[in-house]
């Protein structure tokens, strides 16, 4: 028979479990401050004041990888705080990737990184504040949205995704294949600027490589059928998703709405 266990003792965890567990912390906290280079590292402590703790009255936009706040600093500098979920999709691999992808590229139609918080299990990036959000929110938003586009605004945000995606793979070395463009991922500045944003899926290829093959990642309805289907991924994918991009600038709606009646729910079947 199995005796009893006594009251009031608890278990005990060996104390030589604790420090391998702390060392493991430890050497992975290492490994992702020492795979960020030339990044401002912000306190968690000052993001937090920032934000005004997080408050969801900052919070202006959310996606799988986590929630955006505005936040605005002592000095009175604004920027769009990216907080990535606990169960967020975006790893380790994905974060320092994001980092060290945009942190050494500048453009006028991407994203500028102000820098990064890599504190206890808190991982936040830190980006300049675009006063008019994405373009999912700002032209596909529907009645959400009270913006009014015009053809020339549309035709120079076409211009300006056009002109970051061509100098991510023809200008930087090694070129820089997105695989995320979509119109969450295109942001607006004060003056309808777009920039590219989201860098977290990015593919950096070498000069001597014309393909590579890899696990599919990115958005349904955005994705190219040879990367979709095959998972080869070359310049092209992104290519494709800026041409779907386009279609639902001109059309104004999504390139996916089930709540339209069957026939009409695929803007590509449509066009």
């Amino acid at each position: 028979m199995k005796p009893a266990s006594r009251p009031g003792k608890c278990f005990q965890v060996p104390s030589m479990c604790i420090i391998c567990l702390q060392m493991f912390l430890i050497h992975t906290h290492f490994t992702e401050v020492s795979g960020i280079q030339n990044t401002k590292l912000f306190p968690y402590k000052e993001l937090k004041m920032a934000t005004g703790n997080f408050h969801y009255s900052n919070k202006i936009g959310e996606g799988g990888f986590g929630v955006v706040y505005k936040g605005t600093f002592r000095d009175g500098t604004v920027a769009a705080i990216k907080v990535l979920s606990a169960d967020s999709r975006q790893g380790v691999r994905e974060f320092l990737t994001e980092i060290n992808v945009i942190a050494h590229i500048e453009h006028e139609n991407l994203v500028k990184l102000h820098g990064c918080c890599v504190e206890g299990n808190h991982r936040i990036l830190v980006y300049g504040y675009l006063e008019n959000n994405s373009l999912a929110q700002t032209l596909l938003g529907g009645s959400d949205s009270s913006m009014q586009f015009s053809w020339s605004m549309r035709r120079n945000i076409c211009l300006g995704v056009a002109k970051g995606l061509a100098f991510l793979h023809e200008e930087v070395r090694p070129y820089i294949v997105h695989r995320d463009i979509k119109a969450s991922n295109i942001l607006l500045d004060k003056n309808l600027m777009p920039k590219i944003s989201d860098f977290g899926l990015a593919k950096l290829f070498p000069d001597n490589l014309t393909h590579i093959s890899t696990r599919v990642a990115g958005t349904t309805g955005y994705l190219a059928p040879e990367y979709a289907i095959r998972g080869q991924l070359t310049k092209k994918a992104d290519i494709y998703s800026f041409g779907v991009l386009l279609l639902e600038i001109v059309s104004g709606r999504c390139n996916t709405n089930r709540r339209l009646p069957v026939s009409d729910q695929y803007l590509l079947e449509r066009v």
